[in-house]
């Protein structure tokens, strides 16, 4: 798991940047492009959310020029991370990835393989085989995943830079499905763990910030709200307190409770003013 800094540093207000490909972040949260209603509503959530990178799927993304989202992200200055969402194999993948190194100048690859249109999970073996052979190829490799603690120890053997395993099924805004899953790939892995799909309130990022996650990536939550603005900056907020939070060490729970003050104090108090 990413090395957490000291709760004194986190508390003093020092660099906590998140790293990876050869890159740095101040935010944590990241950000997808699909569902926004225009493009003026995706530059205000965008900006005001603080993102600074931001997804984009190369099948529906004129990577020739005159793309809106492109345009948008430029005059942002964020970082742009092609997807290769729609891909239904390796290889489709792998092409899909080519497409936007080529046009794009970016090395850096959200790697997505889902078959099946309708619960759009991906498929965790031609993921595998396309992370290997898009490693060699030089590129910095972020797949999305199941939450299956074997597959993302396997694809961090392989080289991906990241591990982005599914909170739930992607649009479904149910949350952490995945909490205990998420929990062991947490404990296992040595690469940042970015929490991807299906987190649908402000709460379910700060509870994954909470847990140790590196990062999360929100789409569906933000774009389809009332106010996709105001939802992007409360997603922000549920980062930063979340990722506070972790840094600062959570107290354990426990099924019994426990007093705040010790009760022999208080007794002692009691006798010594009778």
């Amino acid at each position: 798991m990413e090395t957490a800094m000291t709760s004194r540093e986190g508390a003093a207000g020092g660099s906590d940047l998140l790293s990876f490909g050869g890159r740095s972040f101040k935010s944590r949260l990241f950000l997808g492009t699909g569902k926004f209603s225009s493009p003026e509503v995706l530059r205000e959530a965008v900006g005001i959310s603080g993102s600074e990178l931001i997804t984009v799927a190369v099948r529906r993304t004129s990577l020739g020029g005159g793309d809106s989202t492109l345009a948008v992200l430029r005059e942002l200055g964020t970082a742009v991370l092609p997807n290769t969402a729609g891909a239904r194999d390796a290889r489709e993948a792998v092409f899909a990835a080519s497409l936007a190194r080529e046009a794009l100048g970016t090395d850096l690859i959200k790697l997505e393989v889902h078959p099946d249109p309708r619960y759009l999970l991906p498929d965790p073996v031609e993921t595998l085989k396309a992370a290997e052979i898009l490693v060699r190829d030089g590129f910095q490799v972020m797949p999305y995943c199941q939450a299956d603690p074997v597959l993302c120890r396997r694809l961090e053997e392989a080289g991906c830079c990241c591990v982005m395993p599914l909170a739930a099924p992607i649009g479904t805004n149910r949350g952490l499905v995945t909490r205990e899953m998420i929990a062991i790939i947490l404990e296992q892995a040595s690469v940042p763990v970015v929490v991807d799909a299906g987190l649908g309130a402000p709460s379910h990022a700060a509870a994954a910030m909470e847990m140790g996650a590196a990062a999360v990536l929100v789409n569906t939550a933000v774009a389809v709200a009332g106010d996709p603005v105001a939802m992007a900056l409360a997603f922000a907020e549920a980062v930063r307190a979340g990722r506070r939070a972790y840094l600062a060490g959570l107290g354990r729970s426990s099924t019994r409770a426990s007093a705040t003050s010790a009760v022999e104090n208080f007794l002692r108090d009691q006798e010594a003013g009778a």
